[in-house]
C-alpha cells in the first residue's frame, strides 16, 4: 500500500463511499463480479420460473411476478415455483457465506462445514427432533443449531493440543462425521418405515415441497445471520494474517473466533433444518469466488453470489435433467465431488 499526492494505492482499484464521516471501500473487481453473478442467479431464476411440466414465457413470469396474473399462471410462478427458486437461492447463498468463514477462519480450502463434521451434527439434531417429537420448522432448526454446535465443540476440544490448528481441525472433524453418519443411519433404521423413508429423503438435501414458511422464517434467520458475518469480515480477515499479528492490530481473536465458528454453524444449521444437509456447496463456493475475484483471500460476497448461483442451477438440473426429479443434494454431490477431487489433486501436484 503507497500513498502518493494524498491518495492511498491498494494495489488494487477500489470505489469509495464517503457519507460526512463514514467511507466504505470495496474492491472494484468483486463489486463487478457480484454484479455479473447476480445477473446470471436472475438468468437462471427466471428459466426455473418458466420451465417445468406448463412451460411459460418470460412475459407471463413477469406479468405474475409483478401482479399482472391470476388464475393458473399466478399459481404456477407464486405458489409452486417461487418459493422453490426462493430457497435456492437464499440457502445456497447462506451455504456460500458458511463455507468463507470457515475457510477463512482455518486457512484451509478443505475446511467445509460438511466435511468436518457440523453439517453432520445438524442433520443428527434435526433427525431427532424428526425421528422423536416430530417437531416444527422451529423446533427442527433449534435441533439442528444444538446438533451443529455440539458437533464443533466436540471436535474443537478433540482437536486441540497447545491450540487448534486447521490440519487437525479438518483430521478430526472427518472421523466426527463418519461417527454422525453411522449414527443417522441407525436412527434412520430404528424409526417408523414411513418416518425413516421421509427422514431418508430428506437427508439427501431437497427443495421438494418447501413452503414459502419456511422460506420466510429460515430467510429471516440467515438475514440476522449474514448480517452479523458482514460485521465479522474485517477481523475475520485479519485473523488470516495469524493470532498474534491480528491481536497486534486490536483484534479480540478468542471472541472473533467464537463468533466466526457460532455465525458459520448457525447458518448451516438453518439450512439443514429447512432443506436437510445441501452437501459441498461450502466447499466450493469460496474457492471459485476467490478465483473470480482474484482476492488475496475469502471474501463473503462472492462467496453468497456463487453460493446462490450454483444451489439455483443445481436445483434446475435436479428438476429438468432426470425422468424423475431428484433431490438437489445429489447433484451438488456430483459437482462439488469433482471439485474435490479435482482440488486434493491439485494440492497433491503442489507439495511434490
Amino acid at each position: 500500500m503507497q500513498r502518493e499526492k494524498g491518495r492511498v494505492d491498494f494495489g488494487r482499484r477500489v470505489l469509495t463511499l464517503r457519507r460526512k464521516r463514514v467511507a466504505m471501500r470495496f474492491d472494484r473487481r468483486s463489486v463487478i463480479v457480484c454484479a455479473v453473478l447476480a445477473l446470471a442467479v436472475v438468468g437462471v431464476s427466471v428459466l426455473a420460473l418458466m420451465t417445468g411440466s406448463y412451460q411459460l414465457s418470460v412475459a407471463q413470469v413477469v406479468s405474475a411476478l409483478t401482479g399482472g396474473e391470476s388464475g393458473l399462471v399466478h399459481d404456477i410462478v407464486l405458489t409452486w415455483r417461487l418459493p422453490r427458486v426462493a430457497a435456492a437461492l437464499v440457502f445456497g447463498a447462506a451455504l456460500g457465506v458458511s463455507g468463507a468463514m470457515f475457510q477463512s477462519l482455518l486457512r484451509n480450502p478443505l475446511a467445509d462445514p460438511g466435511i468436518i463434521g457440523f453439517s453432520q451434527g445438524s442433520y443428527t439434531g434435526a433427525l431427532i427432533v424428526i425421528l422423536v417429537i416430530n417437531g416444527s420448522y422451529l423446533e427442527l432448526v433449534g435441533g439442528a443449531l444444538l446438533g451443529g454446535m455440539a458437533t464443533a465443540v466436540a471436535v474443537y476440544v478433540l482437536a486441540y493440543r497447545r491450540g487448534a490448528r486447521g490440519f487437525r481441525l479438518i483430521v478430526v472433524g472427518i472421523g466426527v462425521s463418519a461417527m454422525l453418519g453411522s449414527l443417522n443411519t441407525w436412527l434412520i433404521l430404528k424409526a417408523d418405515l414411513d418416518v425413516a423413508m421421509s427422514a431418508a429423503a430428506w437427508g439427501a438435501g431437497s427443495l421438494n415441497g418447501v413452503s414459502w414458511d419456511r422460506v420466510v422464517i429460515g430467510g429471516a434467520v440467515i438475514a440476522v445471520l449474514l448480517v452479523l458475518a458482514g460485521m465479522l469480515s474485517r477481523p475475520m480477515r485479519q485473523l488470516e494474517l495469524g493470532d498474534d499479528a491480528a491481536a497486534s492490530q486490536g483484534v479480540r481473536v478468542t471472541a472473533v473466533r467464537l463468533g466466526v465458528i457460532i455465525v458459520g454453524v448457525a447458518l448451516t444449521a438453518t439450512v439443514t433444518a429447512a432443506s436437510g444437509p445441501i452437501a459441498f456447496i461450502s466447499l466450493v463456493a469460496p474457492q471459485i469466488a476467490r478465483r473470480l475475484a482474484r482476492t488475496g483471500g475469502i471474501t463473503l460476497a462472492p462467496a453468497a453470489c456463487v453460493g446462490a448461483l450454483l444451489c439455483v442451477v443445481a436445483d434446475y438440473i435436479a428438476q429438468h435433467a432426470a425422468p424423475t426429479p431428484l433431490p438437489v443434494g445429489t447433484i451438488t454431490v456430483v459437482l462439488g465431488g469433482g471439485y474435490l477431487g479435482w482440488l486434493l489433486f491439485r494440492e497433491a501436484r503442489r507439495r511434490l
